[in-house]
């Protein structure tokens, strides 16, 4: 198979290589995905049973192409070709050996950036490596690059370090190597360190004066023979035992270089940036007011726990009645709470809403007017068949028609009873009537003083006309409506045998009773200010999608490609194993 062929997976079942195969079909299709990384799908790994590659790789001068020299054996002529100290090579340059190809790159360090790219590719493309230094030893650059071959190229089990040039005058050998085994770090006791002299063993084997003795002596100590038992070692597993690790981690490197594909710039970033910046600003006004819908819902709930206490408090232990200037208070007190909630929570959104404004001008829509309408369950007590409170029972059939109807059709349901011409005797006439008959129910139908432009005036109507009233009135007497049948229903306590025993009952009633009415209304409320929240943050992402668009593109194209190639880089990892 060619370099521009696919990958089949299936060709390579049981294979060594199989598992990076497979991995490797699935990046390709990943890669392809995208015009940014499609280039990158040739420098996947292929099915390759050619030999071994071999690299040699370091700085220039570092006695790269002698050392092939002295590993081939070759006759002086040729060790003159071979070997040139000008830096004229700029494309890596094979040579077969023992079965196995040496690949001399381009010397690194030496100024030219076409060598060190194409010592890059070298290395990316080699099995295993020989890494050539001298006894000069390395310095920090040069370090480093050893350091990346071993580590993040993971050559640090398929390589072998060559201090070249040992044999030079002044040269310790032992200090030398000491010192190369400290550069090396974690990787010392893990790849072999073998001193060479690539020029005396070329001059000896070549050199037909110098006596056999002497020329034996300096083979020995050249070292080639060293390294060349260490480069069959490295070798011996085959192709199928080292080429499948030198693949994997080319894998990894190419989906590195993928990342590194995605990463914006230029007008893509701008758009990135600022599709970016809108979702957090929409991100903090929704928080803003979720924040304070929480907040002043739990208030809600606290306050109508806290009316109960008060109303089960002034229960009288002489006849179980709650006084009249306690359940007036009460209403008042949820009356506040709903009217208190209402201007709070609308103060949040439109601090959301001039937060926005500011950063993004007046396209961003204006939220609707917060309306007040979450349809509270019928909260009553049964009274007992002799209760003949006209308040009660108003509150109590008022209570139980909203609950029907639901509390934003309350008002609707007594319009059109009153429009219905029903006349005396009707749901709704019957409820005014009772209503009208003292102050609280007076107070009730004139809730926020939309009626009768006070309790003071309050003067009875037309059945008919008082109902239609009572409808412009009924988002707010429904905060009344709901809680006011337990502070009234109250008679059969007379009846009760143990009058305490009776009015601590009513007491514990009364307080579960607003404990679970603040429990409804606070989930309700909440409930109601997130679709009103929805709403509006929905109108607010539109106006902006047009700034937003191309960014959004962007960053979904992005994140997904990263994700994808977050797996694949996790199974080739997997596959790879450690690497220190």
């Amino acid at each position: 198979m060619t370099d521009g062929d696919s990958v089949d997976a299936s060709e390579n079942d049981g294979s060594p290589n199989a598992p990076v195969l497979a991995l490797t079909a699935r990046a390709e299709e990943v890669l392809n995905a995208h015009s940014r990384t499609r280039g990158l799908t040739a420098s996947l790994p292929r099915v390759d049973t050619s030999p071994l590659r071999i690299a040699l790789t370091g700085p220039y001068s570092a006695g790269k192409s002698t050392l092939i020299a002295a590993l081939l054996r070759l006759p002086p002529a040729a060790v003159g070709e071979l070997v040139d100290a000008a830096p004229k090579t700029h494309e890596p340059t094979p040579y077969e050996w023992n079965g196995v190809t040496l690949v001399d790159l381009p010397g690194t360090l030496s100024g030219i950036d076409e060598h060190s790219a194409a010592a890059r590719r070298g290395v990316r493309g080699a099995d295993a490596l020989v890494i050539v230094t001298t006894s000069e030893l390395p310095g920090e650059a040069e370090t480093r690059a050893i350091l990346r071959a071993l580590d993040a190229d993971g050559f640090a089990d398929r390589s072998v370090v060559v201090v070249n040039k040992m044999n030079a005058e002044n040269s310790d050998r032992d200090v030398i190597l000491d010192e190369v085994r400290g550069r090396l770090g974690p990787f010392a006791d893990r790849v072999p360190i073998v001193p060479a002299d690539a020029r005396d063993y070329v001059d000896a084997v070549n050199d037909p004066a110098l006596p056999a003795a002497q020329r034996a002596s300096l083979v020995a100590e050249s070292g080639i023979d060293a390294l060349t038992a260490e480069l069959r070692r490295i070798t011996a597993p085959g192709v199928s035992g080292v080429r499948p690790k030198a693949q994997a981690f080319e894998l990894l490197r190419v989906l590195e270089d993928a990342e590194r594909q995605w990463v914006l710039n230029g007008e893509e970033l701008d758009a990135a940036e600022t599709a970016k910046k809108a979702e957090e600003s929409i991100s903090r006004a929704k928080e803003r007011v979720r924040s304070a819908l929480e907040r002043e819902s739990e208030v809600v709930a606290s306050r109508i726990t806290t009316a109960g206490d008060r109303a089960a408090a002034g229960v009288s232990e002489k006849d179980g009645i709650v006084p009249g200037h306690v359940a007036h208070a009460v209403q008042e007190e949820l009356e506040r709470a709903s009217t208190e909630f209402d201007a709070r929570f609308s103060t949040s959104v439109r601090t959301a809403f001039d937060a926005l404004v500011a950063e993004y001008g007046t396209g961003v829509p204006e939220p609707e007017s917060w309306v007040n309408g979450v349809e509270a369950p019928d909260p009553t007590i049964d009274a007992s068949p002799g209760d003949a409170s006209p308040l009660a029972q108003g509150a109590k059939e008022a209570a139980k028609k909203a609950a029907k109807a639901g509390a934003a059709k309350a008002g609707e349901w007594i319009g059109k009873v009153a429009d219905g011409g029903s006349g005396p005797g009707s749901a709704a006439s019957a409820v005014v009537e009772k209503l009208s008959r003292n102050r609280v129910g007076q107070k009730i139908l004139d809730a926020g003083e939309k009626v009768s432009d006070g309790v003071g005036k309050f003067k009875p109507w037309g059945k008919t006309k008082a109902a239609g009233k009572v409808a412009g009135a009924a988002g707010k007497v429904r905060w009344a409506l709901t809680v006011m049948g337990p502070l009234t229903d109250l008679a059969s306590v007379a009846q009760d045998q143990n009058k305490r025993m009776a009015v601590n009952r009513r007491r514990k009633q009364i307080r579960n009773h607003f404990d679970e009415e603040a429990c409804e209304q606070r989930t309700s409320l909440t409930a109601a200010g997130e679709r009103y929240l929805s709403e509006w943050i929905a109108e607010v992402e539109r106006s902006l999608s047009d700034l937003m668009e191309r960014g959004l593109k962007i960053k979904a194209e992005r994140e997904a490609a990263l994700t994808a190639i977050k797996g694949l880089r996790d199974e080739a990892e997997k596959l790879v194993g450690p690497t220190s």
